[in-house]
């Protein structure tokens, strides 16, 4: 057997330097300076001079290169259209944000500046986040697996100034926010994209301790003589077709009176192959993003700890690799969890809501103010959102009204499906308590309805980024194929409102 891949995920690969300093950009003399303009503002008369009448109108995501030749400071000058500032969101700068960097890579320059620019309904601090974090995330490519690289494919951007008119400490603060966000964001997408012999449950582990020791958290990984002995039947039987031991992650930040306790929970199953209820082949390699939502919750409590955020956080993650082989677990066996609560395994596919069932439990101990798991758990949510919005579904409605929020605020966007009694009452199980499955109809929510039976009377709320967690085309410019790193963002964002007003 070939030893597995290490990943190295401890040191992000892209965190460049991002400064905020004063005065107008076009006085730069960086390499390459961008300039960003609304559709509806005039060009300074020295730009303007360099092109032809409607050679740039400023729409969104337009773009002009122009080599001033001594007219201005700058050696190139990339004009960067934002669209109507009226329609301005935090996500038209993160996308133009990343248009530069991308724009900086392809011409192999190292640093580049741009202006900050201002919208009404985009805060200073706001807008700078969200260019650090558009800077960073726009330049992410998965390398880690590729020998012989190119100079082109290994070049850096290094070093970004955003000028403002006035900095005032809101754009300095948010742009530690931003790259302490995209870190977060970074982390999950290696994860996600990592193949299936590099990213293991022990593999997880041992980022939840690497994260943990950088930031003073505690953190327990459980290994399968722990899981045995404290009951958690629902990971064991998902994982004992493998031969990679399952682990159960538990990281805490705070402690219990420091602010409000939140849960965060994730499913990693680090491959899904169905099981002995085996899935197709085609696409089957993408199932190496099974753990999207352990994935999110990693990165999650990487900004956690690079924030310190004053709450008292939990992050626990349920992983096991699902395969099929001669102790696999099989369609009409039944699991003990760790509520003990029993569950008929109807098919062995639909093997998140088990492993996430042991979590959910154990986040009641903590009696949270919140608990939120996060898990690419069926494709019927993404035959209801496609992949443009991640399912929600809860007990609590001001929990849900908090995600939809951080959704808006992040261009995370979360779309709320119903959980009434019927669908719970769905996945009863003649001769268990429950069943993992019932039929294809309503199979999201279904699947909530099993969740719930394990969360107890605490407010919670599922969030399935089946759709949401990998694309095959990136929609934004700050996206590339493959792992998103969908749920970083909106669970700091979630986060962040729990915390105390800033000055």
């Amino acid at each position: 057997m070939h030893p597995a891949l290490k990943l190295h995920v401890e040191e992000s690969r892209l965190i460049m330097e991002i400064t905020v300093h004063q005065g107008t950009v076009l006085q730069e003399t960086a390499p390459l300076v961008v300039l960003t303009v609304w559709e509806d503002a005039a060009l300074p008369e020295s730009v303007a001079a360099l092109l032809e009448a409607d050679d740039f109108r400023g729409q969104a995501r337009q773009t002009v290169l122009l080599y001033p030749r001594g007219a201005l400071p700058a050696r190139r000058l990339l004009l960067l259209g934002l669209g109507q500032r009226s329609a301005a969101t935090a996500d038209t700068l993160r996308q133009a944000a990343a248009q530069a960097g991308q724009k900086a890579h392809d011409l192999h320059i190292t640093g580049f500046a741009m202006n900050l620019p201002s919208a009404e309904a985009v805060s200073p601090m706001s807008a700078a986040q969200a260019l650090a974090e558009g800077a960073e995330l726009g330049l992410y490519r998965c390398l880690e697996y590729k020998s012989n690289l190119s100079t082109e494919q290994t070049h850096r951007v290094e070093q970004v100034r955003l000028m403002v008119e006035e900095p005032t400490d809101a754009a300095r603060r948010g742009v530690t926010l931003g790259q302490a966000v995209a870190r977060g964001v970074l982390l999950a997408r290696d994860l996600a994209n990592g193949p299936g012999n590099a990213v293991t449950p022990t593999r997880l582990g041992e980022v939840s301790q690497d994260i943990g020791t950088r930031y003073g958290m505690q953190v327990t990984v459980l290994g399968p003589e722990e899981l045995t002995a404290q009951g958690f039947g629902g990971i064991l039987a998902v994982g004992q077709g493998s031969a990679q031991p399952p682990r159960f992650i538990i990281m805490e930040h705070g402690s219990a009176g420091n602010g409000p306790t939140i849960c965060l929970v994730g499913k990693g199953i680090t491959f899904d192959t169905g099981g002995i209820s085996i899935k197709p082949s085609e696409k089957m390699d993408d199932m190496k993003m099974d753990m999207g939502g352990a994935a999110a919750v990693l990165g999650a409590m990487e900004v956690v700890g690079a924030l310190n955020l004053p709450l008292h956080i939990v992050g626990l993650v349920s992983s096991a690799e699902n395969m099929p082989g001669g102790n696999a677990y099989k369609p009409g066996d039944i699991v003990k969890t760790l509520s003990g609560q029993t569950v008929e395994v109807l098919n062995t596919d639909a093997e998140g809501r088990i492993v996430l069932a042991d979590a959910l439990f154990y986040a009641q101990r903590y009696h949270p103010q919140a608990v939120v798991d996060i898990a690419t758990l069926t494709g019927a949510v993404v035959v209801a959102l496609g992949p443009h919005a991640t399912g929600l579904m809860g007990n609590n409605q001001d929990l849900a009204d908090r995600l939809i929020r951080a959704g808006q605020t992040t261009a995370e966007p979360v779309w709320q499906l119903p959980l009434w009694d019927a669908y719970r009452d769905m996945m009863k199980s003649e001769i268990a308590d429950l069943k993992n499955v019932a039929g294809r109809q309503g199979g999201a929510i279904m699947a909530a309805g099993f969740l719930a039976a394990f969360v107890g009377e605490y407010p919670w709320a599922h969030l399935d980024i089946a759709g949401t967690a990998w694309t095959e085309k990136a929609t934004r410019a700050y996206q590339t194929r493959g792992a998103t790193g969908v749920g970083v963002r909106l669970l700091t964002q979630m986060l962040r409102d729990f915390c105390p007003a800033e000055d």
